[in-house]
């Protein structure tokens, strides 16, 4: 199929497409850059604009310490309207809180001390660096150890290798959701039935994976669950995360950090800590009020949307990246880097080759295609169902192929950072 033609058939696709709206309520000021980085940073809603403005102007210039009114519930809000439109979770169990890494920090912590006299934490040697790092630092200080799964890079998670290491030793499962680099989506209901089996509580990273592929917190019997919300949330640079925490499980946990946002009869000060009741006790210090102001806009743009129709829209967006990938890429020495099947396959498709790094710098220089890169050699390329359209997919291949056949790759600086 010629170009001309591709770029055709893909214009009617986004003609066809029954979120094409939505694209509108998203700032666009290029429409020559091809925007494929979205589970790194999500493109900023209008509303977004909006909802900051009046936070500054009227509740911060205007109401200054009165706006506490309105802002001390902000977490507990956000984290209910985010629990419901994107988690399946119940009213009470999600919290708008820190970053994504004190909130796995403080969950793994709260699992961990809960008085089951474990030493060890399951997690997979391919999850994303931060999750290893705090998990070994965990369960060291703990004299425990880590127990590691080999997952496969492209494939996932088999629920056999995991089983494989489970015993009566073991606290906690960590595992992301979505595979950072891959894609590969993990079966949460399957996991935590495994871990469930050896009486371990699990924990699930869904940076990667909320507001791309369905999540129900509840049928799949989740225990505890962290995500940040600046990459497919859409709610800005440095937005704080969330952390859900199963119902029944709440009071049974200790207040992992005891800070005075934790604490119950907050305003008492009094001499020594008790923790808060409910989700408030994972709370710590003072919520970042500004960064957490965009998150309820999402919510209400992925109550709009529906999870269903979002799902079925990225799939469509990656099913349509692959197909021109086995056309126009694999003779040009790509390698794909994400699952076919697409039951396993997360918002996101990796495309492999031995130039990546300098494949992404000349993208973005010369084709203005922004993708990213991870080591050792997959360029990442996120479509997200609420901005992309079917013409950009077809167009970034047509520009990635374009790099290629030229060669202007192998004339780029590619010591540099591409994020």
């Amino acid at each position: 199929m010629n170009d001309s033609n591709l770029l055709d058939r893909a214009r009617a696709l986004d003609l066809a497409d029954p979120l094409r709206e939505f694209r509108a309520e998203f700032e666009m000021h290029d429409d020559h850059t091809l925007y494929l980085d979205g589970n790194s940073l999500g493109r900023m809603p209008k509303a977004a604009r909006d909802a900051l403005f009046n936070a500054i102007d009227a509740e911060w210039a205007g109401g200054l310490v009165e706006s506490w009114e309105k802002w001390i519930t902000l977490t507990r809000s956000s984290g209910d309207a985010v629990g419901a439109q994107l988690l399946g979770a119940p009213a009470g169990t999600t919290l708008i809180a820190d970053s994504t890494s004190v909130n796995l920090f403080k969950l793994a912590s709260a699992a961990l001390d809960s008085g089951i006299d474990r030493k060890v934490v399951v997690t997979d040697r391919h999850d994303f660096p931060t999750d290893r790092y705090l998990m070994e630092r965990l369960a060291s200080a703990r004299g425990g150890t880590v127990r590691w799964v080999e997952s496969d890079p492209i494939e996932g998670l088999d629920i056999d290798q995991l089983h494989s290491v489970l015993d009566d030793e073991v606290a906690l499962v960590c595992l992301s959701h979505v595979n950072y680099r891959s894609g590969a989506i993990a079966d949460m209901t399957a996991v935590a039935a495994a871990a469930h089996e050896v009486d371990a509580f699990v924990l699930f990273d869904v940076s990667h994976s909320v507001g791309s592929v369905p999540i129900d917190v509840v049928a799949s019997n989740a225990d505890l669950v962290t995500g940040c919300t600046y990459k497919y949330l859409n709610s800005g640079p440095g937005a704080p995360a969330f952390l859900y925490v199963r119902q029944d499980l709440i009071e049974a946990f200790d207040a992992p950090l005891p800070g005075w946002f934790a604490q119950k009869d907050q305003f008492d000060m009094g001499p020594s800590f008790a923790p808060a009741p409910g989700i408030d006790r994972f709370q710590v210090g003072t919520p970042p009020i500004l960064s957490a102001t965009p998150i309820p806009v999402s919510a209400e743009m992925f109550e709009r949307a529906g999870m269903d129709q979002v799902r079925n829209k990225s799939l469509a967006l990656t099913d349509l990246l692959i197909e021109l990938f086995d056309e126009r890429l694999t003779d040009l020495g790509f390698r794909l880097g994400s699952p076919r099947d697409p039951s396993i396959r997360g918002g996101h498709i990796t495309v492999a080759h031995d130039e990546a790094l300098a494949i992404s710098v000349a993208l973005r220089q010369y084709e203005n295609v922004v993708g990213d890169f991870r080591m050792p050699d997959g360029i990442r390329l996120a479509p997200v169902a609420l901005y992309t359209r079917f013409e950009d997919i077809a167009e970034a291949v047509i520009r990635l192929e374009r790099i290629m056949k030229s060669g202007v790759h192998l004339t780029v600086d590619a010591n540099q950072r591409v994020t």
